[in-house]
């Protein structure tokens, strides 16, 4: 569709969404839909909620964060629970500040534009409908028309608690406009933009000496006190600081802990009484959201200040800590790389696992548990399987620290890590092996490394690189057994036989001499050995393919290599280990002959087409195993 077309036809939707009435229609539209009147927090947490919940085993994953935030499921399922819901419930945390507290680059930022983003979305549909009074600078509520008097048969008739007063000029303009019919006061339908200022407000701190109150609270129209005759007039007063914008949304504080004491005052009464001080006037209401996000170094510096007391008391503290799993530390660099202008160069498969292997390392508290290394929590963390431990291992592994994921290496600096690779060496395909070298190289210029944490990081980065070689070897093995395929499926047939003669104590048949043989012990353990199975186990793991072989032949299906995982694992480390000699000659010999080249070719070939690899970071993974191979 041409992009033209589609812009008119975002301004027709627009237009049909739009609506106004008088305040008298308005309640007509809540007797239909009274959760219309519904309040800031609520907003939010019925935009999360109806986004979707997976309820899993152990935690809720709320489907809203999954395109931003990544490996968070359970501090955002503490944010929903903890904060978000009760204050929908009108419960006492909706009269507390919001403080995400984490390291830099944890996603605190991205959290809050993706409320900020989300309740522009929200507020287009039907279910985040929102209404204000037409004219209003501040989007005030429509229901503050209703006298304070009339408000208990209010809620007795509609089912909707009101809360708050009628700004000074709204008040003013019921009488001079619509001489105090509130009825006929037009009503209008808004939709939340941060662009706008319209429910969505940001305020950042600058200097305190230039930086003025109004921009929070709003301020006089010198130039229309001629006119009105009074500094006193809400007609002569601009209702356009952050706050007065801000109501009906949210309201973002970036950097708040930095802001100078008298800016946050104001957040005091906000908080607590849902109203502020702006001019000469009353108390102005207002219901918003307001967010703030700091680091752990200046949180612990504003609650040492005795003075901050008051405020600290205002706030529930969110602690937004870094992602502790691989799978999903690779999924932020995959979004960071196709956001940047790097998204045309080849990233050979599993450089960006390794890199995030490194980062989830340095993140990682060492376990009181002496049989865990940093190794195995990462795995285990990463929802691995490891032998000998439960779900309920890793829920205690969670539980010893609990400012594990507050410190360590952050995405940017990895992404900056490969940046710099590409554009020094002006390369078109980069690895594993070019990431971690520019990961250690780039450790010495880090500013807020300390020699000790690069000792353990150059530690983590050896433990990488390890993995790597395993990652790399298998990934060869793969390649080459897919060449050998057919020598492959030979090995488990005859595997089959020795089994099913063992597990009904029978004989096997030579083919030919035709005498009786003993199943072979040594060809079968050799196999299960790849795999780990214990001399112990054995038994259960024939037993286990025999009767999975009998499922197959139920069902008319044929049990064939790809039947089994755990089998085809054996037999392709198997075939390798036989071909390992086979593999040395044709990844390291300089001048290949005629056979060798072919071998070479089909491998390549393999990596290419089935493991997402070019021909030149193919090469470069098999020059790389043939000489791990030669070692």
């Amino acid at each position: 569709m041409d992009i033209l077309k589609k812009i008119q036809d975002h301004r027709e939707k627009e237009e049909e969404l739009k609506w106004e009435g008088t305040f008298a229609e308005y309640l007509e539209l809540l007797k239909e839909r009274p959760f219309l009147a519904q309040s800031a927090h609520s907003r939010v947490y019925n935009m999360i909620k109806n986004a979707g919940v997976d309820e899993g085993h152990d935690h809720k994953r709320y489907k809203f964060f999954d395109q931003d935030i990544y490996g968070l499921d359970e501090a955002m399922e503490k944010l929903v629970e903890e904060y978000f819901h009760p204050a929908a419930r009108r419960l006492d945390v909706r009269k507390r500040i919001l403080l995400l507290m984490g390291p830099v680059s944890g996603g605190k930022s991205t959290l809050v534009n993706l409320l900020k983003r989300g309740l522009e979305a929200y507020s287009h549909t039907d279910d985040g409908a929102v209404f204000a009074i037409k004219g209003c600078p501040m989007h005030e509520d429509p229901l503050h028309l209703i006298p304070h008097h009339l408000r208990e048969d209010f809620q007795e008739e509609y089912g909707i608690r009101i809360e708050g007063s009628l700004s000074p000029l709204n008040t003013m303009r019921v009488e001079t406009e619509y001489g105090g019919r509130i009825e006929d006061v037009l009503v209008e339908r808004i939709f939340f933009s941060e662009d706008k200022r319209t429910g969505i407000g940001t305020f950042s701190p600058s200097d305190p000496k230039s930086q003025d109150i109004a921009d929070l609270t709003g301020s006089i129209d010198f130039s229309t006190i001629a006119q009105y005759g009074s500094e006193s007039d809400p007609r002569a007063y601009r209702f356009d600081g952050e706050l007065n914008k801000a109501n009906r949304g949210m309201m973002e504080f970036q950097e708040m802990l930095k802001c100078d004491e008298k800016f946050l005052w104001h957040l005091l009464s906000l908080t607590q009484e849902g109203n502020f001080k702006a001019g000469r006037f009353a108390l102005i209401s207002a219901d918003e959201l307001i967010i703030a996000h700091t680091n752990e170094a200046e949180y612990r510096s504003f609650i040492a200040n005795k003075k901050n007391e008051a405020l600290h008391s205002r706030m529930i503290v969110m602690p937004v800590p870094y992602n502790l799993k691989v799978s999903q530390e690779e999924r932020i660099y995959e979004k960071m790389i196709r956001d940047s202008d790097i998204s045309d160069v080849h990233i050979a498969p599993h450089t960006l696992r390794v890199a995030a292997m490194f980062t989830i390392l340095t993140r990682l508290k060492d376990s009181k548990k002496a049989q865990v290394d940093v190794l195995k929590k990462m795995r285990l963390y990463d929802g691995e399987i490891l032998e000998g431990f439960s779900d309920v291992d890793v829920e205690e592994l969670k539980k010893e620290h609990s400012d594990e994921g507050m410190s360590g290496i952050d995405p940017r600096y990895v992404i900056n890590r490969i940046s710099s690779t590409i554009i020094k060496k002006e390369l078109t395909s980069i690895n594993a092996l070019d990431v971690l070298r520019s990961l250690k190289d780039g450790l010495g210029s880090h500013a807020s490394i300390s020699a000790e944490d690069k000792e353990r990081y150059l530690d983590f980065i050896s433990l990488a690189r390890k993995e790597y070689d395993e990652i790399a070897k298998k990934e060869v093995q793969k390649a080459f057994v897919y060449s050998y395929e057919e020598s492959a499926v030979t090995l488990m047939d005859n595997y089959l036989d020795n089994v099913e003669a063992y597990c009904n104590k029978a004989k096997l048949r030579d083919p030919l001499t035709g005498e009786e043989l003993n199943p072979d012990e040594r060809l079968m353990r050799s196999i299960e050995e790849q795999i780990g199975v214990s001399e112990n186990a054995k038994k259960a793991f024939r037993e286990e393919i025999l009767i999975r072989i009998s499922a197959y032949a139920r069902k008319g299906k044929k049990f064939d290599y790809q039947s089994h995982e755990r089998l085809r694992e054996a037999i392709q480390k198997k075939l390798f280990a036989d071909l390992k000699d086979v593999v040395k000659i044709t990844t390291s010999t300089k001048t290949p002959d005629e056979q060798q080249l072919k071998k070479i070719n089909e491998v390549v070939a393999t990596l290419v087409d089935e493991h997402g690899y070019n021909s030149s970071s193919a090469n470069e993974l098999l020059k790389y195993v043939g000489s791990l191979l030669n070692r």
